[in-house]
């Protein structure tokens, strides 16, 4: 009865890790045909779809600003760390992926939205910072010592990015949408806990 567990836990990573190859594939996928449609249209959707902060209209584009890079090697900076890390996201399941994109895609654009300096903001870096904070802090929540120390290699590979979420970073790069989206990796892990049941 164990080798049949074992093997259908084996089963369900697997097909989880396809699932995430395809679903994130995809999205990569998706993210290059608009950037090279963007190029031929001279860039012009960025000045339509970007963030624009404080303005009415700027709400809508909370949901378009991430699809959308200045250039392709703007692109090509954050497609590779958004695979990465969302794929190992989507190793705990579609309903856990959906939820740390969400929530850092949310709090990415509304953190742009409300305190950005006041230009277009285009990127997925929000996503990055946001998965990627999902994937530190969801161990301690979740009290399991194999996300941990995920968590802990992770950070020693790609903790220096975190800097990104500073003000003192760059002045062509949104540290707001950066600071949004890891506050909305962080939401989404403690709301994604596992619930303690109460005793009578």
């Amino acid at each position: 009865m164990a080798g049949l567990m074992g093997f259908g836990q084996r089963q369900t990573v697997a097909a989880r890790a396809k699932g995430g190859l395809l679903v994130l594939g995809a999205f990569a996928v998706l993210l290059f045909v608009i950037e090279l449609f963007n190029m031929v249209m001279l860039r012009s959707l960025n000045s339509t779809f970007g963030l624009r902060p404080r303005s009415a209209d700027g709400l809508l584009d909370i949901f378009t600003f991430p699809l959308l890079h200045a250039n392709l090697n703007h692109l090509l900076s954050n497609s590779l760390p958004l695979i990465i890390f969302g794929f190992l996201v989507f190793l705990s399941g579609l309903r856990v992926f959906l939820t740390a994109l969400a929530f850092s895609w949310l709090g990415s654009g509304l953190t742009v939205w409300l305190i950005g300096d006041g230009g277009i903001t285009v990127g997925s870096s929000g996503l990055v910072f946001g998965l990627f904070s999902f994937l530190l802090v969801r161990g301690f929540f979740n009290r399991s010592w194999r996300q941990i120390l995920l968590a802990v290699v992770l950070f020693m590979g790609y903790g220096s990015i975190l800097l990104g979420v500073l003000p003192i970073v760059a002045g062509f790069v949104s540290w707001q949408a950066h600071l949004g989206g890891a506050a909305g990796g962080v939401v989404a892990a403690l709301l994604l806990r596992p619930r303690t049941g109460r005793t009578p």
